[in-house]
């Protein structure tokens, strides 16, 4: 059953006694505004209306939880806090006497917000505000990046990924029951006894090549075992996901010589899955120097208000600009703008991306083409770079940096999409004082491949050139001064295992900065915010 907080103030309550918190700190501005931040109602259908003991407010929870994610606290310190941090009696508008509850109940209320799809509701809140109190504007221009975050989970060696992997089909196929266990086989018995009930790491020495490669062949050999054990209960939808995941880890990490013995495979395949923990996980790179395991988290940000509109994961090894277009689509749907125009680095700039945004439309169907504006990455030796050669879409020829030209012959690219592809006669490229930097065919000369979208590139390299485009790109950096402030706030550390409560995680981040920077801007512009959250309630 829903409860709700009184109306009615303590006496003891911290926000009405002689107080040290500053009325300008981020709890002083808090509390002024708490009575009206989050409503009980709002979340009413989140409880029996009937039957059940009153809840904890949920007013509060929302309070408690965004304090929570602000100071990068744990559930049993938040509760502590609660108890005994006057900034956050300040904030929450609590009583000096109020005597807490148990950390568990953050648990479960985060995960009430995820079983009614309530995930969202701090952050869509406070854009709303954003919105009522004319700091976002009907069409906005979003600043978009991305930073990497560190999974919760283990990362795993492929001995352990395997062991972890073998244990988890066995407990979705029901072995840990012993009446499920009768009828197998002596073999089939002693692979449930070794990694159901004993899963241990094998007592060898781990610095002998010898007894890793024999330990290797061990696991290959029980992890195939169990999946022909598997294939038995294929229809059960857990059952053939795990089974899945522990035949991707034997065909990323593990290869066989001609004698059938298991090694592990040379290189790291593209999509290697890092842990069982969290199969989500991927080795990710920010670049050539940073490293790092988990995931990557877009944000796109307002570029008028710097209030972040969206924030989301995705794959680490995925290339930053998959993230524009879901990201376009968001920002419309919750926040009910328009987006005009997205700037982000040299990552979002691509043909695909270029041609997406050309071919906007907005909520009724009608075209909105959105101005993508970012540089193309710099090539490594542009002397020799495609971009060097001068192709004409018109004629269809291609002319290299030394004057020579040649016809297009019509190709297909990975997509099926229709190309452009020059092929330059390799004598006279033999003849060419750039031959060695510029062929790499033993066969061919050069060969040069238009994009699908080749035109919108091209326009967007002459852009870039301008005095317009430098005018344009140079806010750009403010989304990272905004990923440096979530960051603060614990943003690059995963507390959670799952999609959905890592989602649960960024949004509740980027709430608490929306509810600062509201602050910010509210006391620059000289207005009152109780306002613009009165106007939503």
């Amino acid at each position: 059953m829903l409860g709700r907080r009184s109306p009615q103030l303590s006496l003891f309550d911290a926000s009405t006694l002689p107080h040290r918190v500053p009325a300008d700190s981020f709890y002083g501005r808090m509390g002024a505004v708490y009575d009206l931040l989050f409503k009980d109602d709002d979340l009413a259908q989140m409880y029996d209306s009937q039957t059940g003991r009153p809840s904890l407010p949920p007013s509060l929870m929302c309070g408690v939880l965004l304090l929570q994610f602000y100071d990068e606290v744990s559930d049993p310190e938040a509760v502590a806090r609660v108890c005994f941090d006057l900034r956050w009696k300040v904030a929450l508008h609590l009583p000096l006497d109020y005597a807490g509850f148990d950390p568990s109940s953050l648990s479960v209320f985060r995960q009430r917000l995820l079983e009614n799809g309530q995930e969202r509701y701090a952050f869509d809140r406070f854009v709303q505000v954003g919105r009522e109190a004319g700091f976002i504007p009907d069409r906005v221009t979003l600043l978009t990046d991305t930073t990497p975050a560190k999974g919760a989970g283990a990362v795993q060696d492929t001995y352990t990924l395997l062991r972890k992997g073998m244990r988890k089909l066995l407990q979705a196929l029901g072995y840990q029951r012993p009446g499920k266990r009768r009828g197998l086989s002596e073999q089939a018995r002693r692979l449930v006894e070794r990694y159901l009930e004993r899963d241990k790491k094998a007592d060898i020495d781990w610095s002998d090549a010898v007894q890793r490669q024999e330990q290797l062949n061990i696991l290959v050999d029980d992890a195939e075992a169990i999946l022909d054990l598997a294939l038995e209960e294929s229809d059960d939808p857990d059952v053939r996901l795990v089974g899945w995941l522990l035949t991707k880890v034997l065909g990323d990490d593990v290869e066989r010589d001609e004698a059938g013995m298991a090694h592990i495979a040379q290189g790291t395949a593209q999509d290697r899955t890092v842990s069982m923990t969290d199969p989500q996980m991927r080795h990710g790179r920010k670049s050539s120097a940073q490293r790092f395991d988990g995931f990557k988290t877009s944000v796109s940000i307002d570029q008028h208000s710097e209030l972040v509109l969206d924030i989301d994961d995705l794959e680490a090894n995925a290339g930053d600009g998959h993230a524009l277009m879901p990201s376009v689509e968001r920002v419309e749907e919750h926040a009910d703008v328009q987006v005009e125009r997205a700037i982000g680095d040299g990552a979002y700039l691509t043909g695909d991306n270029l041609a997406a945004c050309a071919g906007h439309r907005d909520a009724q169907g009608e075209p909105q083409p959105i101005d993508l504006v970012g540089p193309l990455r710099q090539p490594l030796n542009p002397t020799v770079d495609k971009s060097a050669f001068q192709i004409d879409l018109d004629a269809q020829t291609c002319t290299c940096p030394c004057g020579y030209t040649v016809i297009g012959q019509r190709a297909k690219d990975k997509q099926g999409r229709e190309v452009l592809r020059f092929t330059f006669d390799r004598r006279s490229c033999e003849g060419c004082t750039l031959f060695a930097d510029c062929v790499r065919s033993k066969k061919t000369g050069r060969t040069i491949t238009t994009h699908a979208h080749e035109a919108l590139l091209q326009q967007a390299r002459a852009r870039q050139q301008t005095a317009e485009f430098k005018a344009l790109y140079n806010p750009r950096s403010a989304v990272e001064r905004i990923i440096r402030e979530l960051v603060r706030h614990g943003l690059r550390r995963t507390r959670y295992i799952g999609e959905r409560k890592r989602h649960l995680q960024r949004l509740w981040i980027a709430a608490a900065v929306n509810l600062k920077r509201l602050f910010t801007l509210a006391q620059a512009r000289h207005l009152d915010l109780r306002v613009a959250v009165a106007a939503i309630a």
